[in-house]
């Protein structure tokens, strides 16, 4: 697709890897960012995780690296950093998740990469902020999860043991937080006209989200009270069973709370009780209330209940599994899943973007690349020759992949 784009003219250099990073340069890219993704010659190791047609081309990979080009290239060798250096002088951004020190070793630290080009914003997605106890340590979804206490906190709320989240929830989060970060590097740059270093730990990020909602009586010094919000960690906060499945309702302010118990005619479990008589003894005792929905909420069907809820103008949906969110209906109505054909993996499912601009639309602009499907092309651009190109994959320093 060739419509402009909010980023159109901007290069990006993504030498990310598995999710957050390529996460974030997928955003960019349907935005319009020329984003080249610099791979080793054995490609990114997600290209092997989960289902796939062909080699390389698994499903969760294609998910997150649509809208980009590939480079394969040893970097190691000095053919290949000089290559990543032409490279380097003509974008606007870098993108890494590898160690710091490992950037160092291989001659391409923000010093050796503003020398080029002083413009450029060099953007780490680092597991631990610089100068900490835990800098340089590895990094992945689960760590980061359990140094941000969130594992405890399922165990907290009633699950018999610390247990993590099913889903790469802190890469997706991280992924928001490198691209925006991105955008406002490129904004200061555009007032300043000055590059500069950037760094987005996932430690730290993960810990004032925690921290901000958990903090609780701790934000006070001294401590006027426990850490928590008692709402999240509330035992009873669950998915309510009904009849014939579950539904997630939430009355949440005294007047919602008290149309419920009348309309289900037990207004004296609200009213009459002294431990729901001010908002704060209600949060104090919130899992009282869970306790009592959960008994009401067996005796009628889901769709009794959500009806019911609706009419009292209380927010409650369907709880429903990965296969009823493939088929939704709303979700059909405003296009989020699309069909599309890929060049080599045939027809897929693929997630659109799920903002909407009025203007610049971001959109998928590229199918997810083959791993140095595009070294050629980048490299010419770069002011290599073909002799040039052919010479570094003849010697192992590039990999240019080619349809069967």
């Amino acid at each position: 697709m060739t419509a402009p784009g909010a980023l159109d003219g901007i290069r990006i250099l993504d030498l990310s890897t598995v999710l957050m990073g390529p996460f974030a340069t997928q955003m960019l890219g349907d935005m319009g960012a020329d984003v080249i993704k610099i791979e080793t010659l054995d490609g990114d190791r997600t290209r092997q995780t989960g289902f796939a047609r062909s080699e390389g081309m698994s499903g969760w990979f294609m998910g997150f690296n649509r809208s980009k080009r590939s480079l394969a290239i040893d970097l190691k060798q000095p053919e290949g950093r000089e290559a990543m250096l032409r490279l380097v002088s003509g974008a606007d951004v870098l993108v890494y998740n590898i160690r710091p020190d490992a950037m160092e070793r291989l001659g391409l630290g923000y010093a050796d990469v503003a020398a080029i080009n002083p413009n450029i914003l060099y953007v780490g997605a680092l597991g631990f902020g610089r100068g900490g106890e835990y800098s340089g340590l590895a990094a992945f979804d689960d760590l980061i999860q359990s140094a941000t206490g969130m594992p405890w906190l399922f165990h907290y709320a009633g699950a018999p043991e610390p247990r993590f989240a099913p889903t790469p929830i802190v890469d997706r989060l991280m992924g928001t937080q490198v691209a925006m970060n991105i955008l406002g590097g490129l904004m200061a740059r555009h007032r300043t006209g000055r590059g500069q270093q950037i760094d987005v730990p996932m430690f730290e990020t993960m810990a004032q989200i925690m921290l901000g909602d958990h903090l609780g009586g701790e934000a006070f010094e001294p401590s006027i009270g426990d850490w928590g919000y008692r709402r999240m960690l509330a035992p009873e906060r669950r998915p309510y069973r009904t009849r014939d499945g579950y539904v997630a309702a939430l009355p949440y302010y005294p007047e919602q709370w008290r149309k419920f118990f009348a309309a289900v005619g037990k207004s004296h479990l609200y009213d009459g009780d002294p431990r729901f008589t001010t908002p704060a003894l209600q949060l104090q005792n919130v899992n009282a209330l869970y306790t009592m929905v959960a008994e009401i909420l067996l005796e009628r069907t889901t769709v009794e209940w959500l009806d019911l809820f609706k009419s009292l103008d209380i927010a409650a949906m369907k709880v429903n599994s990965i296969l009823d969110l493939i088929t939704d209906q709303h979700l059909s109505d405003v296009g989020l899943l699309e069909q599309v054909d890929h060049p080599t993996e045939g027809k897929m499912r693929q997630l659109r973007t799920p903002s909407t601009w009025s203007e610049t639309q971001p959109h998928a602009r590229r199918p997810t690349p083959h791993a140095g499907e595009h070294s050629e092309e980048v490299l010419r651009e770069a002011g290599y020759s073909i002799e040039e190109i052919q010479d570094f994959a003849t010697r192992g320093i590039i990999r240019q992949w080619a349809a069967a």
